[in-house]
């Protein structure tokens, strides 16, 4: 942006001899304004303010003075409002850091209560909960897929005063600020209906929230003072701009993948993506209105003293800001989900060239835009070129397994692991090589494909056990569904190939749902078909750490938390990404395995219902916390959701977190 004493010297010098002298000298005038620097426009206030005609203009610049100082207070305002969501993060994870809760004991003996009603299964799809006795596996269990029965059994841990029949009632609290906390939290967690017509997915209510806080306070900083007339079009357009501006560095903070805000504030790239998204939207209405603005000012001001459309669309600033305008508002419409989710290699490919080309031609635009085009721009190399192609890549040679469904390949590799320089991953982050946690994803991108497929790189959730602390090497498993495009193109190449050179690119991702699960007493993971990339490391990494935690789960698993997978899978052949082996393997190791048969032949099983089941039986005699992570396609998400957000609400100690695995 301009310093103040420049804009406000060429405003009143070119509004003053449009009033003055007419179209005389007003080509030279406008020419000297689109080009002049600071150091040229010497021309002060006292200069011009000495022409009786020059009300007009003085109020035009008071507006400018004010949007200048006005926008200095944004930068305030967000790093006050990051500061503020920091400390609640942090104080709520150094609370979770003290010694672990001594998880509630259920005592008493084990018996079978038998169900009259079907309240707590799908009888359509006809499922049957069944303890797995077989071997060292007491405390799993698993559903069956046998003939359908109106009866379902459900192995439930219970004390003397146990009644005969389940009944969902949730426990007494006595705190009002409990009941009246529990509530807010509902109503936040809560995930409205899909808008009908356009099929649009909405998020959370507190997603929500979070969003219309951000649209607030841009509507706050474009309209506060801001008079609405004609004559103040050009006061208009400007703040935009500077509104416009102020936020580039704030965007591209959000679409980073190495960046301090999730550090900071805990919350997922999933979640700053959707705030990039819509910063993203409010910035093309900004840019719009800005040209609007621009528009108006050379129809009220400049056509009546006769200084064309033409002349004034090509001159040299005008132009390229033109230029930025089409190149932002083409990256809004290759970002629309509906291609960004078919032509997901071109939307990738547009998106990061439409960026530098915007950068580029905001940075000639007006060099007051420069500081903040360079930050953005910084950000953006930062992210790429230092983190993700020096730091973060890595070079595989990975096997490729065609699944039995013929659909599906499954990469694996062995990961040599450094024990050295682990500061570095703490401090800045380090790829594969420093390990990795669950939930964490890496950017897959495979040469030998065809040359178009050098340049791409496609996130896909590792699909293995985290290593730990010690391990020499770790399994590191990707599972790719095929579809069109990069997935298509590696089934067909994996039918005829074992094994290919691979860069991974990563870790990257949130571990809120690990951390919250390591609280809890009941920890219930829920994955809808390769959603299991995400379950599967999970409810190893919330074993493992139950385990260590107390002692006394290893000598008897069932007084301890409870781990439980439930896994949703449209065929039978599905299960085949994991193999026999490793379902036995989850099962052994004491994690209950729920795999309901499969919806391609049953339909979709009631998935809140089984939930249900264990919410129940866990809060019989005790107040359990338990904690629900859900990984599955965008209705499953919502069910589930919306079930935990209803027993919140009716008092059950419960927490939900929902890991997309779509982009």
């Amino acid at each position: 942006m301009p310093s103040s004493t420049t804009a406000c010297s060429l405003l009143r010098l070119f509004m003053n001899m449009i009033m003055a002298d007419g179209s005389g000298s007003l080509r030279d005038i406008l020419a000297f304004s689109l080009t002049a620097t600071t150091a040229d426009t010497l021309v002060t206030s006292q200069d011009i303010s000495t022409n009786s005609k020059n009300h007009g203009s003085d109020k035009l610049v008071k507006g400018i003075l004010f949007s200048r100082r006005f926008i200095l207070s944004y930068q305030a305002v967000l790093l006050a409002l990051l500061l503020c969501f920091t400390v609640s993060n942090w104080t709520s994870r150094l609370r979770a850091r003290k010694p672990p809760r001594q998880p509630q004991r259920l005592k008493g003996t084990t018996r079978q209560v038998r169900l009259k009603d079907s309240s707590l299964t799908d009888t359509k799809a006809g499922l049957s909960l069944a303890e797995d006795s077989g071997g060292g596996s007491s405390s799993s269990s698993t559903i069956q897929c046998n003939s359908p029965s109106p009866k379902h059994s459900i192995m439930i841990r219970e004390s003397e005063q146990t009644p005969l029949l389940l009944k969902s009632e949730p426990p007494t609290r006595d705190s009002i600020w409990l009941r009246f906390s529990q509530k807010s939290r509902s109503i936040l967690l809560y995930q409205p209906r899909t808008i009908p017509l356009i099929n649009k997915t909405l998020p959370s209510n507190g997603t929500t929230l979070l969003v219309l806080a951000l649209l607030g306070i841009q509507v706050f900083y474009v309209f506060y003072r801001m008079p609405l007339s004609v004559p103040t079009l050009f006061v208009l357009a400007d703040r935009t701009s500077l509104l416009f501006v102020a936020n580039l560095p704030l965007l591209y903070l959000f679409a980073a993948k190495n960046q301090p805000i999730k550090f900071l504030t805990g919350y997922s790239y999933e979640l700053l993506n959707i705030l990039h998204r819509r910063l993203g939207e409010v910035m093309c209405l900004l840019a719009l209105i800005h040209s609007a603005g621009m528009i108006g000012v050379w129809y009220t001001i400049l056509r009546p003293v006769g200084f064309g459309l033409a002349r004034f669309l090509l001159s040299k600033i005008i132009l390229l800001g033109l230029g930025a305008l089409v190149a932002y508002e083409l990256i809004y419409l290759t970002s629309l989900g509906s291609l960004r989710q078919r032509w997901y290699e071109l939307f990738l490919v547009l998106h990061v060239t439409l960026q530098i080309v915007a950068l580029v031609l905001l940075w000639f635009h007006h060099h007051g835009s420069r500081p903040y085009v360079g930050v953005a721009l910084a950000i953006f190399l930062v992210d790429r070129l230092v983190y993700r192609m020096a730091l973060k890549l890595d070079t595989s040679i990975t096997s490729l397994e065609v699944t039995k469904d013929q659909g599906t390949v499954v990469l694996r590799t062995s990961i040599p692991l450094e024990q050295k320089h682990w500061f570095l991953k703490r401090l800045v982050g380090a790829g594969v090589a420093k390990g990795w946690t669950a939930t964490e994803h890496v950017f897959l991108t495979v040469p030998a494909l065809s040359r178009k497929h050098f340049i791409q790189a496609h996130p896909f959730t590792i699909a293995s056990k985290a290593p730990q602390t010690g391990d020499l090497k770790a399994e590191l498993n990707l599972i790719v569904r095929a579809q069109d495009g990069f997935s298509g193109d590696l089934l067909r190449y994996a039918r005829g190939h074992t094994s290919v050179k691979v860069r991974l690119d990563g870790p990257y991702g949130s571990q809120n749902g690990l951390h919250m699960l390591e609280q809890c007493d009941v920890s219930i993971v829920v994955a809808g078909g390769s959603g299991i990339a995400v379950a599967l490391p999970l409810v190893w990494a919330v074993h493992a750490s139950h385990s260590v935690n107390d002692l006394e789960i290893c000598q008897d698993m069932k007084s301890g938390p409870r781990t439980i997978l439930i896994w949703v899978v449209r065929e039978d052949s599905h299960t085949s990404w994991l193999g026999s082996t490793e379902i036995r393997e989850l099962r052994d190791s004491g994690i209950e395995v729920i795999i309901p048969p499969p919806t391609a032949t049953n339909g979709k099983p009631d998935v809140p219902r089984l939930i249900e089941s264990y919410v129940v039986s866990a809060t019989r005699n005790s107040h359990a916390r338990m904690g629900v992570v859900c990984s599955g396609p965008d209705g499953m998400n919502r069910a589930v959701r919306n079930f935990c957000a209803s027993f919140l609400a009716s008092g059950y100690d419960i927490d939900v977190e929902i890991e997309k695995f779509g982009w």
